[in-house]
């Protein structure tokens, strides 16, 4: 043991030469593992199942190629931009605005690698948008060119009321509603297949195709979701109705588990029950507090000395500058991570549970922070069928007068999911601006006790009554929303509008039947190729040009595997520039073969002559290559997508040449017997030495 120890880790040449051929083996393997994932996993497959579970291989990561828009189909798009408003020394910077845009919807969609460029011609602004696997290009059109416009309005007139027919409707149809939901659930108590029940019966449009599914939700998502399944065993139903707002719900819970932090999974997610005491200071916003910074730090610290679990509520209505903070005992409830600002949720986190914390600074003032326990949160997996009631809203809300207020979407500065805490249903929480904040604060302020609409592209979603004026410019959208509609509301809302006009002045459908026959022919073209260069290195060069091929084969499982695992989307243009690279992987071995007969014909050793051979065709190899490299950098950095693609594959390329040439080939040459082939020198292509 000690011997092959030593032997391993103090190798002789020859040894080393083993080494490196044993590292290129592991490489080529991993690399066809990667290219060909999915034929090898459906071998094993195979094996499995012809050998009765005996044979059994792993399984390996299926990796599948990214294709760009000529081999795998999709649409082209060209919009032009009317900047007739827009000042001339600011057009380009408003076209690149146009451009950000697009980009930015276009990704939240998830569309592969798209395309979009600016172009000016003929005095015109033009964008040029690309989207591979977008087949539909009138869903494309939507995709970029909604605009999505967000109105807050007041009303005009009063509300009038409900007739009592129109009463009389709504009761009937709840009750018909009742009655639906109840017969379902009769269905699902009786072994019904709830997948298939949510498809027949749910008002959810958006979750039917996916058996009503929510996701994994936690408690502080939807706390009164959570308190109808947290006592479910995973797979069983709600075994009465859940009647909400919105109408009679079922759920059903899949699965729970504890959630995992996202940064490292061998954690949890944590969150914390707290309650806290805020002393503010004059310097501060809205702080009503006359003491000056150094007095209220000197102030906290005497509360601090005399704080116990005990007297902590009593101390937080005594000195607590928060608002409401005496009703409230200071208490924040359960909350995790992102819930606070940053330093209050670093103290909180790491303080032992039991304990008050010294003091901690935030941009509110100076805290004391009670934290009375911890726990792991735990996530649900849950599904719903839902049976829509209807509310006086579904009859009036549209027939009301509606003016327009300064408060629009431009002044939106982001939006989330929320779910709300009495009805279970998700929302789109809104911030403003600070413009925005002020505007929506005036609107609430003269609105109290009167409904503010909320409008998107000219239609009311949410029309709820102002109870007080708001300040701090964040406000709610509660519309009838489902978890799919509420995430499709966010990314359009964060998505942004567009700083100016654009109109649709040209379409076009690249089918994926084009791009299937563009790429076939390239892969013909490229075999036969290879084949046509395999033939001429083994004639001209015999022994070495059948190391080249293996060195050439060993170069192409390695650079698709890159292409694979970088991701490179794969063009018509980027396939030329592999095949591209490939002559320049042969051209090196050809100088180095070159090189080794000259060094055989001026009477060196077989040994010293492969070493000269790689020694002196190194320079000619590099430079050649580097010129190359630099020639594609510029390429990179300054042109468009088509030559991009061609240069991005073409420098891929050649750098796995110079390692294919100078490693792999040399690596080989050196493993065979030197005095073998001394004695048949032809099978090198050369019969006697000077």
């Amino acid at each position: 043991m000690p011997n092959i120890l030593e032997k391993i880790l103090k190798p002789t040449a020859r040894g080393k030469m083993w080494q490196v051929f044993l590292f290129i083996i592991i490489l080529v393997t991993v690399g066809a593992l990667i290219d060909v994932g999915s034929y090898y996993n459906k071998g094993t497959d195979y094996l499995l199942e012809k050998t009765g579970g005996v044979v059994k291989f792993p399984k390996t990561k299926e990796i599948p190629f990214r294709l760009g828009l000529d081999l795998q189909g999709g649409s082209h798009l060209v919009y032009e931009a009317d900047l007739s408003q827009i000042p001339d020394g600011d057009k380009a910077s408003a076209l690149e605005g146009v451009r950000d845009v697009i980009e930015r919807r276009v990704n939240v969609f998830g569309v592969s690698e798209p395309l979009v460029q600016t172009s000016v011609s003929g005095g015109k602004y033009w964008v040029i948008v690309e989207l591979a696997g977008i087949k539909d290009v009138n869903e494309a059109i939507k995709m970029i060119g909604e605009t999505p416009l967000l109105e807050f309005k007041e009303q005009a007139q009063e509300q009038r009321t409900l007739t009592e027919a129109e009463k009389t409707s709504i009761d009937n149809y709840n009750k018909e509603a009742e009655k639906k939901a109840t017969d379902v659930l009769g269905k699902l108590i009786s072994g019904g297949d709830f997948a298939a029940l949510v498809k027949e019966f749910s008002d959810d449009q958006n979750t039917k195709e996916t058996g009503g599914d929510l996701g994994w939700i936690t408690e502080k998502d939807a706390p009164q979701i959570i308190a109808s399944v947290k006592d479910l065993k995973d797979g069983q139903i709600t075994k009465d109705l859940v009647k909400e707002e919105q109408g009679f719900s079922i759920y059903k819970l899949f699965e729970k588990r504890i959630k995992k932090n996202s940064f490292d999974d061998t954690k949890t997610e944590k969150e914390v029950k707290a309650s806290h005491l805020l002393l503010c200071y004059k310097d501060i916003e809205g702080c009503t507090n006359d003491l000056s910074k150094d007095e209220a730090y000197a102030k906290i610290k005497e509360i601090k000395a005399k704080a116990t679990t005990k007297n902590f509520a009593a101390l937080v209505k005594e000195f607590s500058t928060e608002p409401g903070a005496a009703e409230r005992n200071g208490d924040l409830g359960w909350f995790g991570t992102g819930d606070m600002v940053k330093p209050f949720e670093d103290a909180v986190f790491a303080q032992e549970k039991g304990t008050i914390s010294y003091v901690v600074e935030t941009q509110f003032g100076y805290h004391l922070i009670y934290k009375q326990d911890e726990r792991d949160i735990t996530e649900y997996k849950v599904s719903r069928l839902i049976v829509r009631a209807m509310t006086e809203k579904d009859i009036t809300q549209d027939q009301k007068d509606w003016t327009n207020t300064k408060l629009t979407g431009k002044y939106l500065k982001r939006s989330v999911v929320q779910f709300n805490p009495n009805d279970n249903m998700p929302e789109v929480g809104l911030e403003f601006d600070s413009e925005g904040g002020e505007l929506f604060a005036e609107i609430t302020g003269r609105n109290v006790g009167k409904p503010v609409a909320i409008f998107l592209d000219g239609e009311p979603i949410s029309t709820p009554n102002v109870n007080e004026k708001i300040s701090g410019g964040k406000a709610v959208i509660n519309g009838n929303f489902n978890i799919q509609e509420a995430k499709q509301l966010v990314q359009r809302l964060n998505a942004g509008a567009l700083p100016v006009p654009i109109a649709l002045a040209n379409q076009q459908t690249v089918g994926a039947s084009l791009g299937k026959t563009s790429m076939d022919s390239s892969l013909r073209a490229g075999i036969y190729g290879v084949l046509l260069i395999a033939i001429f290195m083994i004639i001209f060069y015999r022994l070495p040009g059948v190391l080249s091929v293996i060195s050439l084969i060993a170069y192409g499982i390695l650079v698709l595997a890159i292409f694979k695992i970088w991701p490179v989307t794969l063009t018509l243009s980027g396939i030329a520039g592999f095949i591209l690279s490939i002559g320049m992987a042969v051209d090196a071995n050809v100088l180095i073969f070159e090189r080794l007969k000259d060094e055989l014909r001026s009477g060196r050793p077989m040994g010293s002559a492969i070493e000269n051979s790689f020694t002196r065709a190194w320079p000619s190899i590099r430079d050649g290559n580097l010129s190359t490299l630099i020639t594609c950098l510029v390429l990179i950095w300054f042109s468009t997508s088509t030559i991009k693609g061609f240069a991005i594959t073409l420098s891929l390329g050649i750098l796995v040449s110079m390692f294919s040439a100078i490693i792999i080939t040399k690596n080989l040459l050196n493993l065979l017997p030197v005095k073998m082939l001394e004695k048949r020198l032809w099978l090198i292509g050369s019969k006697t030495k000077n």
